[in-house]
């Protein structure tokens, strides 16, 4: 066995056919079946099963995928390591962005990135909270930014932590500069889905003290969610990132919610198989400078970790 057949058995296992392994590692069809059937061979049991539909992984065959998988990621990392150590990190990160902080996070990131770890190519993702964090357990992303409640960080690096607030339309009569939480029943709100995050934190909030809010719409889109805002449709509750551009154009209106405050954090997770990665921990590194610069500069309404 040598690493060349693992690589050739994986790639024909995910391609699903010898036909297109062939056309995808650009080997001759009969140089992998050899291959194959060498390892085969070499183990004394069957990997796989060949019909005219494709192929598909005996119990052996599946139990070696899952081996050959770990041995080939660490290989590749130990290669990236060592290659690494005397050139700049290298290769394709994702990430994975709530729609609100890529609002404010997504352009800086992706210029220093480039200007700064200039062999990395970032494929940026963005969505709700919710898809984020499925999509994120499922190890789809190398890293992603999340929110959490102060009692929920754990492990993950905080990056900054926003105040929520109430967004009204812009043609409201004159409101206060701020609101208590159990005076929120008052106004029709559009707020994001039950699985988001977003969603999760307020309405823990509000249950803890005995309030109400009164939830006429939940939108599984912020874009939407603000359009109804400004179109006088609804109210809603969100931090001021989200709609930081829309409060500076005049097009909606915040009013910070009070007696409590609520907050959240925004955090940073790393998927535990490419914590060794030097392109994901150069990555991890610039994000948290890239957040701070933000908030100095005052084009991120948070506040930095240590401030708090």
């Amino acid at each position: 066995m040598d690493i060349r057949q693992l690589r050739y058995f994986v790639g024909v296992v995910e391609a699903g056919s010898f036909t297109k392994a062939a056309a995808t590692l650009n080997v001759a069809q009969s140089a992998l079946s050899l291959h194959v059937r060498q390892l085969e061979e070499g183990f004394g049991t069957q990997l796989l099963v060949r019909d005219r539909t494709g192929v598909s992984v005996t119990a052996s065959g599946d139990k070696l995928l899952e081996r050959a998988r770990i041995i080939l990621k660490e290989i590749q990392l130990t290669e990236a390591e060592l290659t690494n150590s005397v050139a700049a990190p290298s290769g394709e990160v994702t990430i994975g962005i709530p729609s609100g902080a890529a609002r404010v996070l997504s352009g800086p990131l992706l210029e220093s990135v480039r200007s700064e770890l200039p062999r990395i190519s970032l494929k940026m993702i963005e969505g709700m909270t919710g898809p984020l964090e499925e999509w994120m357990a499922a190890g789809r992303f190398n890293l992603a930014v999340l929110y959490r409640t102060a009692e929920s960080v754990g492990q993950m690096t905080v990056l900054a932590r926003e105040e929520f607030c109430l967004v009204v339309p812009p043609g409201e009569p004159p409101f206060e500069d701020s609101i208590p939480l159990a005076d929120l029943h008052a106004f029709p709100l559009a707020v994001p889905m039950r699985n988001n995050n977003v969603r999760r934190s307020v309405a823990d909030v509000v249950a803890q003290h005995g309030c109400v809010l009164d939830v006429r719409f939940e939108v599984d889109s912020l874009s939407t969610i603000i359009n109804m805002v400004m179109e006088g449709k609804a109210y809603s509750i969100l931090t001021p990132s989200a709609i930081q551009k829309e409060a500076s154009q005049g097009q909606v209106r915040t009013v910070k919610i009070i007696d409590p405050v609520i907050t959240r954090s925004v955090v940073l997770a790393v998927n535990p198989k490419d914590d060794r990665s030097p392109a994901v921990s150069a990555v991890r590194k610039l994000i948290p400078k890239v957040v701070r610069t933000l908030i100095e500069s005052r084009h991120w309404s948070a506040t930095a970790p240590d401030r708090v």
